[in-house]
């Protein structure tokens, strides 16, 4: 996501319900089916907390994703 366009969000920027409903929206969005749900949601939050992904709000489409932490 380019930097212009995005702004990045630390989970703790957000209260834990936030937090769940971005992630459970963003794995949710590709059709993910709600038995396989439950799983990936906690793999999502596990990587977020791990600060192996990031939060990222686009301004021009208004919408949240979820990406894999660019390292140096």
């Amino acid at each position: 996501m380019e930097s212009n366009t995005g702004i990045r969000i630390a989970p703790e920027q957000l209260s834990s319900e936030a937090l769940r409903g971005v992630v459970e929206e963003f794995v949710t969005r590709d059709g993910t089916n709600l038995a396989e749900c439950e799983a990936k949601v906690a793999q999502v939050m596990a990587q977020i907390q791990g600060g192996d992904a990031e939060i990222w709000f686009d301004e021009v489409t208004r919408t949240c994703s979820i990406v894999a932490r660019q390292r140096p």
